[in-house]
């Protein structure tokens, strides 16, 4: 065994506390510590592919009222994007109207999934 990765499973509250053996070459060799069957799923692409969802504000362009927007990612983007998409949604400014769901960048940072606001703001 060459190496052995301890993580805490947030795939569901019980927050099971996981223990992932490696071989040499990085591959996945053993996974314990999981109560239910979303915690090897979770050690996995935690392992070979960690992934976030991004949240964060916009800038509003035309309100004194509401400064800024909510915004979220719909999916999980690879962690190594965080920081490209983070730069993305600074420079974004949006103007009023916005409604739940709106997409205000699609494929950010070519990731495949978009950024929308996470309220209705008028």
């Amino acid at each position: 065994m060459a190496e052995q990765r301890k993580l805490t499973c947030i795939s569901c509250p019980i927050g099971c506390q996981l223990t992932v053996d490696l071989d040499d070459d990085g591959n996945i060799l053993n996974i314990e510590g999981n109560s239910c069957p979303r915690g090897p799923i979770y050690a996995k692409n935690e392992v070979t592919n960690p992934k976030r969802v991004v949240t964060s504000t916009v800038r509003v362009n035309n309100s004194l009222v509401h400064p800024v927007v909510s915004v979220r990612t719909v999916d999980a983007v690879p962690k190594d994007k965080i920081y490209e998409v983070m730069d993305l949604i600074r420079q974004l400014h949006v103007d009023l109207p916005v409604k739940i769901g709106d997409v205000l960048i699609a494929n950010i940072a070519d990731t495949g999934t978009d950024l929308i606001a996470t309220r209705s703001y008028e």
